[in-house]
């Protein structure tokens, strides 16, 4: 048996490892202290996404006292119209002041009180 190949085996395995050391030392470079901080990608402050209740307190700061009471007051009359409208089974005045999916809803129990002879009384 000859194990004189043995060493060089070893000295080769060796410069290879080193080649591949300094190749990869060259390519990602050394710590020098003077690199930038990343910092971790969660340490960010989230941001709160704005709800519509959000939205819509936003869009009434803009408005000044008394048109907000204006609206408030229309608002009431609004609703009072309304339940007066439904009670009394009158769709001319719930259209006006409805959109079409709430004026089919209340529509169709308005057909549906009149069909069973109910009668609502304010």
């Amino acid at each position: 048996m000859n194990y004189s190949f043995e060493y060089i085996d070893i000295i080769l395995l060796a410069m290879v490892a080193g080649f591949i050391f300094l190749r990869l030392r060259r390519i990602l470079g050394r710590r020098t202290g003077r690199e930038e901080s990343f910092g971790s990608q969660f340490g960010k402050e989230l941001t709160k996404k704005k709800t519509q209740k959000d939205e819509a307190k936003d869009g009434l700061d803009k408005f000044d006292d008394d048109a907000k009471d204006q609206f408030i007051e229309g608002a009431k009359i609004a609703y009072e119209k309304i339940i007066v409208a439904f009670a009394k089974g009158e769709k001319n005045i719930l259209k006006p002041l409805l959109g079409k999916k709430i004026y089919k809803n209340f529509s169709d129990e308005i057909d549906k009180r009149n069909k069973e002879n109910l009668k609502s009384e304010l």
